[in-house]
């Protein structure tokens, strides 16, 4: 299944706090949220929406995973992290 965008979204103060800490952006943010590469079920009501992004300098590969409630409108974006560990959370497609 296609993951599906998200375009319109709320941040709760946890994921700005988290953001901040982190160094990610709202624009970086909002780049995988619109299109995502995967989407995946954390629990009722909850996903986690991933992509493969290019940061730094020398850029380097990193899978950004954004944690949205999806059982509300606006959706609301819970929390938010880069890592290097693809293969950990990476699901290739069978």
């Amino acid at each position: 299944m296609k993951p599906m965008p998200i375009n319109e979204y709320v941040l709760t103060p946890h994921a700005e706090k988290e953001m901040s800490r982190r160094g990610l952006g709202e624009d970086l943010i909002r780049a995988v949220l619109g299109a995502p590469e995967q989407w995946e079920t954390v629990r009722e009501g909850r996903v986690v929406l991933q992509r493969r992004i290019h940061i730094g300098e020398p850029a380097m590969m990193y899978l950004v995973r954004v944690f949205v409630d999806i059982d509300r409108q606006p959706p609301m974006v819970v929390t938010a992290y880069r890592t290097g560990k693809l293969e950990k959370y990476w699901k290739e497609e069978p």
